[in-house]
């Protein structure tokens, strides 16, 4: 299995436009977080995580690959404003979606043309499959586990896939759905910044929730400007724990 972070930045990116915050100024490429967003391949599986607004500029620094899956999160643009550019991807065939019926039904209101029943051309040529959070799925042979986890008070997924799971935006995770993480050897999981927020986990509580999961290495992802300089931050980190970055390639 290899993973890429294609995206390792919150809602706003790092630099966020208009600041001049020591990080935001930072030479430092590991300072430099597009909207998050990964690639997981697996049994000659292509898997992509989230399709948001960077996608175009992330898919430029990556082999062109047929995408055998999409899996959304959650309707926020950040994580899906990059739906129109999975175009090039057509070329193998159609894009299948994987997103709760919900969430498919405003993607459809959002982006009418994408999923009409006669499509111009150049339309991007994709399809959704509805899912539910208490049952696993199978991408051609690779199994899907769904994970409920709450952004705030908005429910919203997280998957495991094999030995590796991807958490984004959760500020806390319903008792049941612990055990759906038992074993891991890579946990993706968002950690916003230092301070708490309404609706994401900040570090402490990630490292927190990452203790608990116990998986073999943790990766922070979804990082704010407000986390602070890479270089420094990472140096608190425990051990097994570390901040994932754009283009980091992760091989469990």
């Amino acid at each position: 299995m290899e993973i890429t972070i294609l995206g390792s930045g919150t809602s706003t990116g790092v630099p966020e436009v208009g600041c001049t915050c020591p990080i935001c100024t930072s030479l430092d490429p590991h300072d430099n977080r597009l909207r998050a967003s990964a690639l997981i391949q697996t049994k000659g599986v292509n898997i992509l995580i989230d399709c948001g607004p960077d996608f175009r500029e992330q898919m430029l620094h990556i082999k062109y690959v047929r995408l055998d899956g999409v899996l959304i999160t959650h309707e926020h643009y950040d994580h899906v404003g990059g739906i129109d550019d999975l175009r090039p991807f057509c070329r193998f065939g159609e894009v299948p979606l994987y997103t709760e019926e919900h969430i498919a039904h405003r993607l459809r209101i959002r982006m009418p043309y994408c999923f009409a029943e006669h499509k111009y051309p150049g339309v991007p040529q994709i399809s959704i499959t509805n899912i539910k959070s208490d049952i696993p799925f199978n991408i051609e042979q690779v199994e899907i586990t769904p994970i409920r986890v709450l952004h705030g008070k908005n429910p919203i997924l997280g998957y495991r896939i094999e030995n590796i799971a991807y958490i984004t935006d959760m500020l806390t995770m319903p008792e049941e759905e612990y055990d759906k993480l038992k074993g891991l050897d890579c946990l993706i999981m968002n950690a916003l910044r230092i301070e708490p927020h309404l609706t994401h986990q900040n570090l402490k509580q990630a490292i927190g929730n990452a203790k608990r999961i116990g998986a073999k290495q943790t990766w922070f992802i979804h990082m704010s400007h407000h986390m602070g300089l890479h270089a420094e931050v990472e140096k608190i980190l425990p051990p097994n724990m570390h901040f994932a970055y754009d283009r980091l390639v992760i091989k469990p």
